[in-house]
């Protein structure tokens, strides 16, 4: 059977040679316990993991795509596309979910017209549904990048998100 070439093409090329570059820094070393620090390089360099990335990092660091694809998907703070300025995470945690977490992201997906696939028309948003943001006292909880919003009702949405929307008009 013929073997797939990895095409990267679509990747920026200076950015992709300036993580080969960090990543044969590190050979000799446990490439599973440098992964995490390879992942979050190339996401500082791409701004997102596609797959065709993850798969050029199991390649180089001689891991399953698997083993790469797992670490990025287990991790809320990487991300398979891409992201708009704001990254707003809302808690579907237990505690979160049944205090109605979920009316909550209904109402930020329309309000910013983003998916947990796809960011925002504008730009501006990205979302995110986490497992547990580590606040279960505020439930149901949202962060936009580091700011964290508690003990949330779907109609305080609106208001938050218009400040984020005029910030940047």
């Amino acid at each position: 059977m013929k073997e797939k070439v990895l095409d990267v093409s679509n990747l920026d090329q200076d950015a992709l040679k300036s993580l080969d570059k960090h990543i044969d820094s590190l050979k000799g070393s446990n490439e599973k316990e440098t992964l995490i620090p390879v992942l979050y390089k190339a996401q500082e360099l791409f701004g997102y993991l596609p797959h065709n990335l993850q798969r050029h990092i199991a390649m180089k660091m001689d891991l399953p795509s698997a083993h790469v694809n797992g670490v990025v998907t287990f991790y809320s703070f990487f991300s398979e596309h891409p992201t708009g300025t704001y990254t707003v995470s809302v808690c579907m945690g237990t505690a979160c979910y049944v205090k109605g977490a979920k009316d909550v992201l209904e109402r930020v997906k329309k309000l910013t017209g983003a998916s947990e696939e796809s960011m925002s028309d504008d730009g501006l948003f990205s979302i995110k549904d986490v497992r547990c943001i580590g606040a279960c006292g505020l439930a149901p909880v949202m962060t936009i990048n580091d700011e964290v919003y508690g003990k949330l009702k779907p109609d305080d949405v609106d208001d938050i998100i218009a400040r984020y929307k005029e910030d940047n008009q």
